[in-house]
């Protein structure tokens, strides 16, 4: 059954939205997951990150989602991340899951395995579908082994452990990670996966383990909790997941009963999740809106959309036409923690919000991504520590400092 009014135009940011599952979210605007790294060295969640999600639960949002939290502490995204295996952090999750729920706003845990693009630890060869090397500059330098049938047993598993924990600690569900180059999302890419058994092969085959993940989550969290899963749109990558089959996906996603899908697009050879590539319309804003206006044609599955939105009308003539459900933002909340509650007020807009500094050089692109990542982190560090708007640094010292934080960050980690 489609949302309750998905057609009106009485639909808008304020909305609340009733997932199939049940869950009832407040309003239609979410912060989406941005990649925190304030995990303590032993995975628990640090105080620094339940302070930060409780500024964030106060600003207004309806849904809040985590930044990767992962499944097992052998395969890390970045260093300090959150890792949930089994219960002796269950304590530390639960505050977590309390700081950003309690004003109201539903709390996903965003669970991942980095698979092949895994930056740590150093010491460990990372895994994959296939042994292929992504061609990400410094994500190439160590050959991945492709994972046995063994291997991709235990991993199913372990994602319905850690989503079965997160919803004992208090979160209202999950969202499975299947986009931007990870491991999930690799199964399903063309060039990654090049296995000859039943997970690849045909695009049915390389969409199986995400179905299979889909399925143990669900057994593992009820029918009760919101079970979301992120899913590129396409890899933006010769040869990657096209278009065409990322929908056929999407639509057994909706088959196998899942709550809502985010549309991304996009890995770390093409990052069109932040806007280095672009599936964009009506004037650059939304990247991955034609896909969604395109899955809404035959689906009725819930759907956010995140990425580059920076308009209040924009959102709202979105909702109202019912091309998407939900309205993601991710750095909005990075600079202004209440920004939400802005946008329910129409008081300020994401577009009039500080940016990252950039160096205005030629071939400056990494410099600037790395810098835009840096400086939305330190941001977190100073969104926890009760400062409510973030203007940062200029470009060399933001450089400078995130360069010692997160070298000293990996150092202890790894």
């Amino acid at each position: 059954m489609p949302p309750e009014n998905r057609t009106s135009r009485a639909v808008a940011v304020g909305s609340p939205l009733t997932l199939p599952c049940g869950v009832t979210l407040p309003n239609r605007l979410a912060k989406a997951a941005m990649s925190e790294q304030l995990g303590e060295i032993n995975g628990a969640p640090s105080q620094t990150l339940t302070r930060l999600y409780s500024a964030w639960g106060r600003g207004g949002a309806g849904l809040l989602v985590t930044g990767n939290v992962m499944i097992d502490r052998r395969a890390y995204v970045e260093p300090r991340n959150v890792t949930l295996e089994d219960d002796r952090h269950l304590e530390a999750v639960s505050n977590w899951a309390r700081a950003g729920s309690r004003a109201g706003a539903a709390m996903l845990m965003q669970i991942n395995h980095p698979g092949r693009v895994a930056v740590g630890p150093l010491n460990r060869r990372p895994v994959g579908p296939s042994a292929l090397r992504p061609q990400a500059v410094g994500f190439n330098l160590r050959k991945p082994r492709a994972l046995t049938l063994d291997e991709i047993a235990d991993l199913r598993r372990r994602f319905a452990r850690t989503a079965e924990l997160a919803v004992r600690a208090g979160f209202s569900g999950v969202q499975v990670h299947a986009a931007h180059g990870y491991l999930l999302s690799q199964f399903l890419s063309p060039i990654a996966n090049q296995r000859d058994d039943r997970y690849g092969g045909s695009p049915q085959n390389r969409r199986r383990l995400l179905l299979e993940v889909v399925a143990d989550v669900r057994g593992a969290i009820g029918s009760d909790a919101v079970l979301s899963v992120k899913l590129n749109s396409a890899d933006f990558q010769h040869g990657g997941l096209e278009e065409s089959e990322s929908l056929d996906v999407a639509f057994a996603l909706e088959q196998a009963g899942i709550d809502l899908l985010e549309i991304s697009g996009g890995n770390y050879e093409a990052p069109a999740m932040t806007g280095v590539v672009q599936d964009s319309t009506r004037d650059r804003e939304a990247y991955f809106l034609r896909y969604a206006q395109q899955l809404r044609t035959s689906s009725s599955l819930p759907l956010m959309l995140t990425g580059g939105i920076r308009t209040l009308d924009f959102m709202n003539d979105v909702l109202a036409e019912g091309a998407v459900d939900v309205i993601g933002l991710g750095r909005p909340f990075a600079v202004r923690p209440d920004i939400a509650a802005d946008l329910l007020a129409g008081t300020t807009e994401p577009q009039t919000l500080p940016r990252a500094p950039r160096v205005a050089l030629p071939g400056a692109a990494p410099i600037n991504s790395y810098l835009q990542l840096a400086w939305h982190a330190a941001n977190f560090r100073s969104i926890a520590a009760g400062e409510k708007q973030v203007s940062g640094p200029g470009a060399i010292r933001t450089l400078l400092a995130a360069g010692t934080t997160v070298t000293a960050r990996a150092l202890t980690q790894f």
